[in-house]
């Protein structure tokens, strides 16, 4: 995990966040071809909410229309990904408003 993502997952893990299991480097498979699975490695994700929050590192800067193509096979399946950059959790708590306000939202 890049330092961003430890730092983050101190606070998602253990059910620590609103009582979510959220797992870490988690495959989601979205097809099964020849019986093998085709996969994509979700950074955090919550089957309770269906939700996978991503931290983008600068890599992603240059794969845009990689990251759209996954997301959108993603959200497909009903899948809500929220997209942060690794920069963000240097404010951790604001890192986390954010999450919880797109679970949540208003209420």
């Amino acid at each position: 995990m890049t330092e961003a993502e430890t730092k983050l997952w101190q606070y998602l893990r253990n059910r620590k966040f609103h009582n979510l299991k959220f797992l870490r480097q988690h495959p989601v498979i979205y097809q099964i071809t020849n019986q093998n699975p085709n996969y994509y490695i979700a950074d955090f994700y919550c089957s309770e909410k269906k939700v996978i929050v991503e931290l983008d590192g600068k890599i992603h800067d240059f794969q845009k229309e990689k990251d759209e193509f996954r997301d959108s096979i993603l959200t497909g399946m009903g899948i809500r990904i929220l997209r942060l950059k690794n920069e963000e959790t240097d404010d951790i708590f604001v890192t986390l408003g954010k999450i919880k306000e797109f679970i949540f939202g208003n209420g």
